[in-house]
């Protein structure tokens, strides 16, 4: 069976790919500031990047609420759902990385006060891993056509109707049979270690047609390895299936379009404009960074800089709030100035970092919401924070429903 480690994978992301995780609409090509800052990005990651990925195979067995993998269950409906109908037979973990180095330089560009820089370079990670994933399942494809079998579609923790918090169990899985540790931890919100990193299980079937017949088991639809001569589907991405194509065949708004919110619209405008950055990942889910300027209450009222994390499922499950986190900003002490965190400490922002309000709804959810109204710019008591979080996914609402894809680029765009 497969195994294999390999620390110098190819890493030469797709122009268009990383074009579209950027923000841009389909066929966009980049120029002046923003080719500059691509190009500086790349150049960078090839000199000190890092990235690796580690693929074993395993054996897998349906049970009643999930998976039982090499002996370990997995609760996870629809893991189970697409390997029992393709009558799957084993399976490869995988498991890939852009490299701590990456998440360190991000870091740095921040506390330096380059937000377009650090935006490109965060932007650039994503469209490594989800290279490296593609790769690693172009490579097993391969394999497993000698094997006369077929890779079924990866899914990983923290995906639609499987729980972040077996992310754990599945790397010790993993790591298992490693030679050698691999640089990844969990942390206990069931993040990743490098964050620009993923766990993932691809289902293998000896039942080929299948593959052919049934579109949700084809991993080729949603798979941008142009060269493949192993495609059984054509790539649905590369045929056109954005939000105004969605609408042209009458597919109902997942979003209400004239909604009322809590706060001004042009508020919302503005917050949107200056404060989120928003991304969309290959299998259609968006990725949401907002960034939160504030003051404590006390102390002089020193300026607070907190990131507010936020993943969504695609449009056509209607948006649903995947992953969420709250924490400070790379290289910002203004919360130890918070009176709380002066009496609690590391656990006032362990709660802050835990909080989900409207965790696993969809987003629209968000209007009919009813919390507290609390203006404190610190986030000391619990109805400042969900006051806070509320103006957050209000305000990726609003972007989403105008069909907005904001970022720093697109303020330095407008200073020039």
């Amino acid at each position: 069976m497969i195994e294999f480690l390999e620390t110098a994978p190819d890493t030469n992301v797709d122009q268009a790919e990383y074009t579209r995780l950027l923000g841009y609409p389909r066929g966009t090509m980049l120029t002046e500031r923003a080719l500059e800052l691509a190009e500086e990005v790349r150049n960078w990651y090839r000199t000190y990047g890092r990235p690796w990925v580690f693929a074993r195979a395993a054996s897998v067995r349906i049970s009643e609420h999930g998976v039982i993998v090499d002996g370990v269950p997995f609760r996870s409906g629809r893991l189970r759902h697409t390997l029992e109908i393709a009558d799957a037979y084993g399976a490869v973990l995988v498991a890939v990385s852009a490299g701590l180095e990456l998440e360190a330089e991000a870091q740095r560009r921040w506390r330096d006060e380059k937000p377009d820089e650090y935006f490109f370079l965060e932007v650039y990670g994503s469209a490594v891993v989800e290279h490296l994933v593609t790769m690693a399942g172009a490579r097993l494809c391969e394999w497993a056509d000698g094997q006369k079998a077929a890779v079924l579609p990866h899914y990983s923790p923290g995906y639609p109707d499987w729980s972040i918090d077996e992310q754990a169990r599945l790397l010790e899985l993993i790591q298992r049979t490693s030679t050698s540790a691999l640089p990844i931890d969990v942390l206990e919100s069931g993040m990743l270690r490098p964050k620009k990193s993923l766990l993932a299980v691809f289902g293998l079937t000896q039942h080929v047609d299948r593959v052919g017949r049934l579109s949700d088991l084809s991993p080729c639809e949603n798979c941008s390895f142009g060269p493949c001569q192993y495609r059984r589907a054509p790539y649905r991405r590369g045929q056109g299936n954005s939000t105004s194509d969605a609408a042209a065949v009458g597919v109902p708004e997942p979003l209400t379009q004239a909604a009322r919110y809590s706060v001004s619209l042009k508020a919302l405008k503005r917050w949107s404009a200056e404060r989120l950055v928003i991304s969309t990942r290959t299998d259609g889910s968006i990725e949401a960074v907002f960034k939160y300027e504030g003051t404590t209450c006390t102390n002089m009222g020193r300026p607070l800089h907190f990131l507010y994390h936020v993943t969504l499922g695609p449009r056509d499950e209607g948006y649903p709030i995947r992953k969420q986190r709250c924490g400070p900003a790379p290289g910002d002490d203004g919360y130890t100035f918070m009176c709380r965190y002066r009496t609690e400490g590391g656990p006032l922002l362990e709660t802050v970092e835990s909080e989900q309000p409207l965790h696993g709804q969809r987003l629209d959810e968000v209007l009919r919401w009813t919390r507290a109204t609390s203006p404190a710019g610190c986030y000391c008591e619990a109805e400042s924070r969900q006051h806070k979080w509320g103006l957050v996914l209000e305000t990726i609402h609003y972007a989403l429903c105008r069909g907005m894809k904001p970022g720093p680029i697109q303020k330095e765009a407008e200073r020039s």
